[in-house]
């Protein structure tokens, strides 16, 4: 399609290295288009332009939705054009349609290395050696010093998670300017800590249930129950509960239902069981 060195095309074959290996590398963009579609060839020569001005800092990989049905389902692609950014063998970010390249470049500098990680690397280091104030004062130190960076809020939730404070975890990342709020990590990590807080407050699972079965519509009580569930490490009768929730309210807790069932996704990988029995029925109930 192009002889850029930075753009590919994808092949049933070719996916697994070309994107989940080279994105422990760096930041992967993925394509998915089809020629049928107009908006995906205007899309495809701006995202190009893009491998050009950034120099080699990310890898543009295209991929045919009419020739990889199989890695279209398995991602959840189902309107074209769609636009999946990689790293570290995840989905992290998602941009449906073909959106201003302002916005493909936010996305990008988020995960593009930053003159100010070497401060991050310490804080890390300093992590790992059991240095938690350390860490914690070089986290803050490279939060101050990039603030759109969301990787560093993220970091720092992790170790207060690590050390029992889960709410102020919590407090930390809801507190955060909405666009990094938005960013895949930091939702998904909101989702987790809010399942183990409702845990933690939640009532006996028989209660829950008796609540359930007197009224179907508590959502509260799925939500509770839901929780619980995953704390236990339960998780389909979890993602039966929220995917019920889906159903009867969308509005509830912020789309919570959808939200969990999508960072469970993530977490199990889209080979499991579980995310390929629960995937479909999710498209079902958003439509």
């Amino acid at each position: 399609m192009t002889d850029s060195r930075f753009v590919f095309d994808a092949s049933r074959d070719n996916f697994p290295q070309l994107v989940l290996g080279n994105s422990e590398k760096g930041p992967v963009m993925v394509h998915f288009w089809t020629p049928k579609a107009g908006p995906c060839m205007l899309l495809m020569p701006r995202l190009v332009k893009l491998t050009a001005e950034y120099s080699g800092k990310f890898l543009l990989v295209m991929a045919n939705t009419d020739e990889l049905a199989h890695i279209t389902r398995q991602y959840g692609v189902t309107s074209v054009p769609t636009v999946k950014f990689f790293r570290h063998g995840q989905v992290v970010h998602t941009i449906h349609g073909a959106d201003p390249d302002a916005e493909f470049r936010k996305v990008l500098d988020r995960f593009i290395a930053r003159d100010n990680d070497a401060i991050h690397v310490r804080a890390l280091a300093s992590q790992q050696r059991g240095d938690v104030q350390s860490a914690r004062m070089l986290l803050v130190e490279a939060a101050l010093a990039d603030p759109d960076n969301p990787r560093i809020p993220a970091d720092l939730a992790k170790l207060l998670m690590s050390g029992g404070e889960l709410q102020q975890a919590h407090d930390l990342l809801t507190a955060l300017p909405l666009a990094l709020r938005e960013d895949t990590e930091i939702s998904r990590l909101v989702t987790h800590l809010g399942f183990i807080l409702a845990a933690h407050a939640a009532p006996a699972p028989a209660d829950l249930m008796q609540r359930i079965q007197h009224d179907a519509n508590d959502l509260e009580a799925r939500y509770q129950l839901a929780a619980l569930r995953l704390v236990a490490d339960d998780m389909d009768p979890a993602m039966a509960e929220l995917l019920e929730i889906v159903r009867r309210d969308r509005s509830f807790r912020q789309d919570i239902g959808r939200r969990g069932l999508v960072s469970l996704f993530d977490l199990l990988g889209a080979t499991h069981p579980l995310t390929a029995q629960y995937r479909p029925l999710l498209v079902n109930a958003l439509h």
